[in-house]
């Protein structure tokens, strides 16, 4: 089947309602040639609907999570975890801090917006606005779960004001002073009489005492200041009062409208039609409406519609009309809920849950994505092609990829010995090690099949990956080739990958005192990235044959990202889990082999073979046993659970190939001792006297290491307890 080009890229700035809509939708039906980019802060996102219900108790935090990592996979989407702080419109560039900007074709907006109070003293150092979502959220949790005062303070008493006042209030319980502060003359302005009564009787019903005509004058760090010189005591104060733009917008040129984006009835910028905006940033300018996340909602299939055609170069854009009013359902701390619409007040716990229903039915949608079926068998195959698709599980990328261990060495093992000189290794060893003068080079490759969308991060991993060999063998990095196999695409598309994955390379490198010096690139099936490093060493390069009895093990990074990652392209690992492991390999080693290469006996970096693996291949060249403590191994957070459930990276029973060298605990802990690792620790073998300074070390050096067991004298095994 002929692979289609990529030409255009859409950039979805922002992870609100509608964008996780369009994303949820373009999985459903995909425009081929289109890539797909969501730039997100975070890896998840909240929905503001069931925000309320979680600060009363009444939802789980993970109730109300959208997960972007696990959308943005089922939509074939790139995730960018970043904040957008600009856009370059003359270059067609979203500016992210930290990498190269991000090219677009057509851009979006659903950033959201803040309830900050910049203009009101003490209100940044000392109160927690209701928006951004998941920070608020965050903040609330750990309020609630301490023991002290239980005084709260609510600034802005428009509906979300009133609603998160009731909600700490029902939390809270008796005894919380929870106080509801208004700055003009009554409560809920934008009700209807009767919903407003309904409502101030719920007020009074949970104890809230509600001040009009009372603007805060400033915010301390257990108190809000009133304009009068009342002094309000508050432990946690909440601002929901204003609905603020993020202020790098005024920057981009764009027609705002109070600092929020104006556009037409297609949703495009009446300045720019490259750019759409939706949700609670844009301005309605044909029907301004206030903010809410209903018309975000209503929004997301006709910026489906229209993203698809402008990206398609077609005409038929459609235009959105919002309803004049819609209905308010506005929970009151309780299992009880107020509706409000034309002026019209229902009340009653069946409110509530009518409201649970619409709110859990919403959340569903991103909860309980649909599998995409894999692309079907042919009738008639060769032998053994079944045997080998077996279950249905993608083929892994990063070192999931790699052949097995012992297939590898049979096919190395009628290689000649070196025949110069100079060449003083053969294969065997993490890196091969060439004469140098005084010194020794060492000299290795790698590369990794992708295993994330966004070519930045892949190439960011991959060259700290290809440099763990260099560090095991505690040599410094000095020069490196890039290898690059892009997906077909256009060649404005080539032009902007290459800069982002050779801006990547060239940081990671450069860091590391090494430089680019070339390398080679080509089109393929699916983007491929690899680097081969050249490294110095005055002193007599680390291998993995020196391990002596009573070495102590050191681990410098916890296992667990093969699991991860096979988890994540099924759409089942949790988002935060993903990015700590990608936050993980993104990080460079070379301050933990600096610590480590003056006193390791023995050192080699932990990858696709796995922990058990590469620690078999140590004792083997070593001609030693060794002993370790599964419970002293770290494993990243979430990767037991992932096990636990039966994920695992399709290199997994294949790297099982050393367990004839082991003695270990059956069941899914021993899978993750042969989890293959991208971008893993280093393991070093390390006198015993000098293991817990060095252990120290490393850890005040900002490495999660640890000492996870001993060299012993035997025949090659290794016990695990």
């Amino acid at each position: 089947m002929q692979l289609l080009p990529l030409t255009r890229d859409l950039v979805l700035i922002g992870g609100g309602h509608a964008h996780a809509l369009v994303l949820r939708m373009w999985a459903m039906e995909p425009l081929p040639g289109v890539r797909v980019t969501l730039i997100s802060p975070d890896p998840s996102a909240a929905y503001s609907g069931m925000l309320p219900g979680h600060i009363a108790g009444h939802y789980s935090r993970a109730a109300l999570q959208m997960d972007l990592v696990q959308l943005a996979r089922h939509a074939g989407a790139r995730l960018i975890l970043g904040r957008a702080e600009g856009i370059d419109r003359a270059k067609g560039h979203v500016l992210v801090p930290g990498r190269p900007p991000v090219g677009y074709d057509i851009c979006s907006l659903d950033i959201g917006i803040t309830s900050d109070m910049p203009s009101l003293p003490g209100f940044a150092e000392h109160a927690h606005p209701a928006k951004p979502l998941d920070a608020f959220a965050d903040a609330w949790e750990a309020f609630a779960a301490q023991k002290g005062p239980r005084q709260v303070a609510v600034i802005g008493a428009g509906v979300a004001g009133v609603e998160l006042a009731l909600a700490a209030a029902h939390r809270l319980g008796p005894g919380a002073e929870v106080t509801l502060i208004e700055a003009g003359p009554q409560a809920l302005p934008l009700l209807g009489a009767g919903a407003r009564a309904r409502l101030l009787a719920h007020l009074k019903r949970l104890g809230v005492t509600l001040l009009t005509g009372s603007p805060a004058a400033s915010v301390e760090p257990d108190a809000v200041l009133l304009a009068d010189g009342r002094r309000v005591p508050s432990a946690f104060t909440l601002g929901a009062a204003g609905t603020q733009p993020q202020g790098w917008l005024a920057q981009t040129g764009l027609h705002l409208t109070g600092g929020f984006v104006t556009v037409g009835p297609t949703l495009q910028s009446i300045t720019d039609p490259a750019i759409f905006a939706a949700g609670d940033i844009a301005h309605l300018s044909h029907a301004p409406r206030p903010k809410a996340g209903v018309f975000a909602v209503r929004e997301a299939p006709i910026l489906l519609h229209n993203l698809r055609k402008v990206l398609a170069g077609r005409r038929g854009l459609r235009s959105y009309r919002p309803q004049r009013d819609y209905l308010k359902l506005i929970s009151a701390g309780s299992r009880h809920a107020v509706a409000d619409k034309f002026g019209l007040p229902l009340n009653g716990a069946w409110l509530w849950h009518w409201k649970d229903r619409i709110d859990r039915r919403f959340m569903a949608m991103f909860h309980n994505l649909p599998p995409m079926p894999a692309p079907p068998v042919p009738a008639r195959v060769a032998a053994g092609v079944s045997d080998l698709l077996a279950g249905g599980k993608p083929l892994c990328g990063g070192c999931g990829a790699k052949v097995g261990q012992a297939d590898l060495r049979a096919a190395l093992a009628g290689l000649p010995a070196p025949r110069r000189a100079d060449v003083l290794s053969g294969p065997g060893d993490d890196a091969a090690v060439l004469a140098h003068g005084a010194a020794s080079q060492v000299i290795t490759t790698d590369h990794l099949r992708a295993f994330t969308e966004d070519p930045w991060l892949l190439a960011r991993i991959t060259a700290h990956h290809a440099m763990g060999d260099i560090w095991a063998m505690g040599a410094r990095p000095q020069a490196a080739l890039a290898q690059v196999i892009l997906p077909r695409m256009s060649p404005d598309l080539q032009a902007r990958t290459l800069a982002e994955i050779m801006a990547a390379a060239s940081e990671a490198f450069g860091a590391a005192g090494a430089d680019i010096v070339g390398g080679h690139t080509s089109l393929g099936a699916e983007l491929t990235v690899g680097f081969t490093v050249t490294g110095l060493t005055e002193a007599e390069p680390i291998g993995q044959s020196g391990a002596r009895p009573g070495d102590a093990l050191i681990l410098t990074r916890p296992i667990g990202t093969g699991v991860i990652l096979a988890a994540e392209m099924q759409c089942a690992a949790p988002g935060p889990v993903v990015a700590g492991a990608l936050a993980q390999m993104a990080r460079p080693q070379a301050a933990a082999a600096a610590l480590l290469a003056p006193h390791a006996h023995a050192m080699t970096d932990v990858t696709g073979f796995g922990l058990a693996g590469h620690l078999v291949g140590m004792l083997e060249a070593s001609d030693v046993a060794a002993r370790i403590s599964f419970a002293a191994v770290p494993v990243l957070p979430g990767a037991e659970a992932l096990a636990a459930a039966g994920h695992g990276s399709t290199l997994l029973p294949m790297n099982r190939a050393v367990a004839g060298r082991m003695v270990f605990p059956k069941g899914w802990q021993a899978d993750l001792l042969f989890d293959p690792q991208t971008a893993g620790g280093l393991l070093a073998a390390v006198p015993g006297g000098q293991a817990e300074a060095l252990l120290a070390a490393l850890q005040a050096a900002g490495e999660p290491a640890a000492i996870i067991g001993y060299i012993e004298p035997g025949v090659p095994c290794l016990i695990v307890e």
